[in-house]
């Protein structure tokens, strides 16, 4: 038990990061790059600032302990479709293989998270 406690907090750690502390504190630290990585893809700047408040929601759903279940697994699956899209979005616009990998694999970091969060829930 304590095995799978310590891979989820790992994994949700890093989700937090990336998904939630980074992108925050680039609209708060650094405003003009918060679109840096949608104008490319030809989206508007305010689906830029629209997408951090979502990762920022999602990451206090999965990180805080107390939230209720459903509302977890509706934060898993919007982060998800997030990463699902964001490696579309590359596929489609700049092709660029490092930026279609790089949804992929915290894609699978978000996976174990989502895993090992339901074998907690589940035996404990």
């Amino acid at each position: 038990m304590k095995k799978h406690k310590i891979i989820f907090w790992v994994a949700t750690t890093f989700i937090i990061l990336w998904e939630g502390v980074i992108p925050l504190s680039t609209l708060l630290f650094a405003p003009e790059q918060s679109t840096v990585g949608t104008r490319p893809l030809g989206y508007p700047d305010y689906f830029a600032y629209a997408l951090i408040i979502c990762k920022v929601l999602g990451v206090i759903a999965i990180g805080y302990r107390k939230t209720p279940r459903k509302l977890q697994e509706w934060a898993y699956a919007g982060l998800t479709f997030n990463l699902i899209f964001a490696f579309i979005s590359h596929a489609c616009v700049d092709k660029n293989i490092g930026f279609m990998l790089l949804p992929l694999v915290v894609l699978a970091i978000l996976a174990v998270s989502y895993v090992y969060n339901n074998k907690i829930r589940t035996n404990g």
